[in-house]
């Protein structure tokens, strides 16, 4: 199932959104194992949680949203969408396309 997730790196002291098509535990394995590669950003780190998932209708979907969170620039926009149900409504219904 696609869907848009966010980690976080209590190592790092950060979060890290993205995309995916497939398995997200798999997505997760791979982040922490290195698996992208040593210059990729999740490199710096191999205690990434899973802080909050989106399911998207579709890959594009989930694109729209990870790219939606990434252009806020914000930690506090990622620990509003944390706290708050209605923004995390708002942002899959605004991410949805035509």
């Amino acid at each position: 199932m696609p869907c848009t997730y966010i980690l976080y790196s209590k190592t790092l002291n950060s979060f890290y959104v993205g995309a995916c098509n497939g398995p997200l535990d798999e997505r997760i394995r791979n982040h922490n194992s290195k698996k992208y590669g040593l210059r990729k950003y999740t490199s710096n780190a191999e205690d990434w949680i899973l802080f909050l998932e989106f399911d998207a209708l579709d890959f594009g979907h989930a694109v729209r949203m990870e790219r939606r969170i990434k252009s806020m620039k914000s930690r506090k926009y990622i620990q509003n969408l944390y706290k708050y149900l209605e923004l995390r409504r708002k942002l899959i219904k605004q991410t949805r396309g035509t």
